[in-house]
Order: C-alpha cells, then structure tokens, then sequence
C-alpha cells in the first residue's frame, strides 16, 4: 500500500530535503523514524528537494507499506518522536502509481525579505539594509510570465533534461515590516528561486534597469542572472496535486 505523508520542517539544522553521505537531512530523519516505528526500512520519495537551510510550510513525501495503517497514531507517534523542527500533519493511503514528485501539478515558494532590523526574525527572514525601489522590483517581475527557459537562474553543473518552466504566478507583496516574494510554477530549477530574488534585488537596489532582466534570461547565463540570496529566508509553501489522488 503507498501512503502520502504531509510534513512541514525548519530547514536550518539540515542539509537540504534529499539524503546526503555525509550530511544530516530531512528525508534521512524522517525515513529513520518510520523505520523504527513501523519495525521495517521505509523508504520515502519527496515532491522535490530543499536546498540546506532552506525550510518548507508543507512538503509532500510518499512511501509503501504492507499493512493498513491508523493514521492519526501514527501522526501521533511521529510527531512524539521526531525532533522540535518537523512537524507531520497528514497520512493519506493513495494508489499504488501515486507519486508524490510525478503527480505535483504545481509548486509555489515565498522568500521573506526583512526591511527593517528586527531580532526576531533574523534567522527566518533576509535583512538587507540598504533601501530598495518596490515599484521597479514589480515591474522586473512581469518579465518572468514573458519566458520559459530559466537556465540563467538555474544552478551550474546541474543534471536536468530541460530549463522550461511555466510559471503561473509570481509578485511582491508587503506584510508588516517584511516584503514577500511569491511565485508558483509547475516546476524549478535548482537555486531558481533564490537566483531570481538575487536578480530582483539588483533591479531594486537600481544596479541594473528593469528591462536588463530580458537580456539577462535570453543569455541563459548564470552569470549573467544576480547573487543567490541566503537560504534562510526561503520557504517552500505549497504543493498541489489533482484532488482525485487523495480519494483511494
């Protein structure tokens, strides 16, 4: 029997999402725990991988299990077992063929970019003192529903078969003393989102003008793209799938 599992984690303790031969992961954590509850090895398939520090308001994991489970003890036991910074919300039997990477339909991110200095949030958000041009930031934005190759902000050395992303939506939004960067695609690149903000910035921070953003994308160059922005003020929030894989 295949199960979904619907998690959120504090990314900042581990080394990404996926397995790492030398480096503690989230996957590494979560496999362990079901291991020793369920008395077998559990191997989990993610909906997609999390850079290190990188955290994630809700990650989705499948994995197989002989027997028919009691959900909300095993939550239970989950969550009493597993550390302070993962939290489990949902298991869900599905199909056999439901796969928590292939079905997605959608994924969105949020990166949360701190505008004045506050000691609370330090480790949860990106503060840049320097004062930034929201108005150009929003305006260099549209550009991105313009394309779909996205190799320029994709990590160098990277495996993929393919840089075309179709991004659905994507815009600032102000919340207290924060900006939000959202955007949702049905797929990313690696680093993608961190290397867009990074481009957005220099936009706002009037290092390049708004309409450089075209040149950029169109030399598919990494180089060309801006700085990756750190890891901590990035959240994966949400993945999507068609309503018909959780009615098994």
């Amino acid at each position: 029997m295949r199960y979904f599992i619907e998690l959120s984690y504090n990314g900042k303790a581990y080394h990404g999402w996926q397995n790492q031969p030398d480096a503690i992961s989230v996957q590494e954590v979560l496999e362990d725990a079901l291991s020793k509850l369920l008395g077998e090895s559990i191997e989990i398939v993610g909906a997609g991988r999390t850079d290190a520090g990188v955290h994630a308001l809700q990650m989705y994991a499948h994995f197989d299990y002989e027997s028919s489970l009691d959900s909300d003890d095993l939550i239970y036991k989950l969550n009493s077992f597993l550390p302070k910074d993962i939290a489990i919300y949902g298991i869900t039997q599905v199909s056999s063929e439901a796969h928590a990477r292939f079905d997605a339909t959608s994924r969105s991110y949020v990166y949360r970019l701190a505008i004045e200095k506050n000691p609370f949030n330090f480790d949860s958000a990106y503060f840049l003192k320097t004062k930034l041009n929201l108005e150009a930031m929003q305006e260099a934005t549209k550009i991105l529903f313009e394309y779909e190759d996205f190799q320029c902000f994709s990590k160098s050395n990277t495996d993929v078969k393919t840089y075309l992303c179709d991004i659905m939506e994507a815009h600032w939004t102000v919340v207290d003393k924060e900006w939000h960067f959202y955007i949702k695609a049905d797929r990313f690149l690696r680093n993608m989102v961190r290397a867009i903000v990074g481009t957005l910035l220099n936009v706002g921070l009037g290092k390049i003008p708004v309409a450089s953003v075209h040149d950029i994308i169109r030399s598919k160059d990494r180089g060309q793209a801006g700085y990756s922005v750190p890891a901590h003020g990035l959240y994966l929030k949400e993945i999507c799938y068609p309503q018909d894989i959780f009615n098994e």
